[in-house]
């Protein structure tokens, strides 16, 4: 297929994220091709106003595309998402859709969307947010109706006091094994690793190798595997995260 002829995917992503573009391209492959627009950056301010801000600002910030043809849009921002609820979540989303005239999907919304695909209830998550903010993602999960068997959280650097510093963007795939080494997973959880900044690729990788029957679920993940849903890919899925994921569905 020409390239330019290919199905075309916006994204939209926060300033420092330095995971999605990499993810979403090595997920993808060559069967669509992806644009970016970024959050406007939100000196000075703390984490919970820099992410109702994304709120506030995501119905302009559509318009940065343009022009431009999109066939679908992923909002690549979990936490931001979370505090909306799954309602509000759904709705804004619907607003975004209608406005912009091709689906507009975040990638909280996207989750769901393959957790009812894959027959999922039962969620174990993997946090690499603050407290505050994984306590936010676990109640809106819970609020749409999932089970939460437990939270992993993954601290990119931790103490012996057991403090942590968390940051997904320094959160490495030695740092997430080594986390879930450490519990013993119900074998009817499906894995959730939250947030689009955190790389789990690798871990993901080493995951499906080692429990070849556990659902895996990451954000970035089920946004790419939602995108190229609604876009109606007919070529063969080329990653094997993303082949693994869609034979599974039901």
């Amino acid at each position: 297929m020409e390239i330019f002829s290919l199905p075309r995917l916006g994204v939209v992503v926060p300033p420092e994220n330095p995971t999605v573009e990499p993810e979403f391209n090595h997920l993808v492959g060559s069967g669509v091709n992806v644009y970016v627009s970024r959050f406007p950056v939100t000196p000075g301010i703390g984490l919970r106003a820099m992410l109702e801000t994304y709120n506030a600002v995501l119905p302009d910030l559509l318009d940065t595309f343009g022009g431009m043809r999109l066939d679908v849009t992923v909002v690549a921002c979990s936490a931001s998402h979370y505090l909306l609820g799954p309602d509000g979540d759904r709705a804004l989303c619907a607003e975004l859709s209608e406005r912009a005239g091709f689906p507009v999907q975040s990638s909280t919304q996207a989750i769901l969307a393959a957790c009812e695909a894959l027959g999922v209830t039962r969620l174990t998550l993997v946090s690499p947010y603050q407290p505050w903010l994984t306590d936010a993602s676990r109640a809106f999960w819970e609020r749409a109706g999932l089970t939460i068997d437990g939270v992993v959280a993954v601290p990119a650097t931790s103490d012996p006091a057991g403090g942590g510093h968390y940051d997904p963007y320094e959160v490495t795939t030695e740092t997430v094994l080594d986390r879930l080494r450490e519990w013993d997973l119900p074998p009817d959880s499906a894995l959730l690793f939250t947030g689009t900044g955190m790389g789990t690729i690798g871990a993901l990788t080493a995951l499906a190798r080692q429990e070849p029957h556990r659902t895996l679920l990451t954000s970035n993940l089920a946004s790419v595997w939602w995108a190229w849903r609604a876009v109606g890919g007919t070529a063969e899925v080329a990653h094997p995260l993303l082949r693994r994921l869609e034979r599974a569905t039901v």
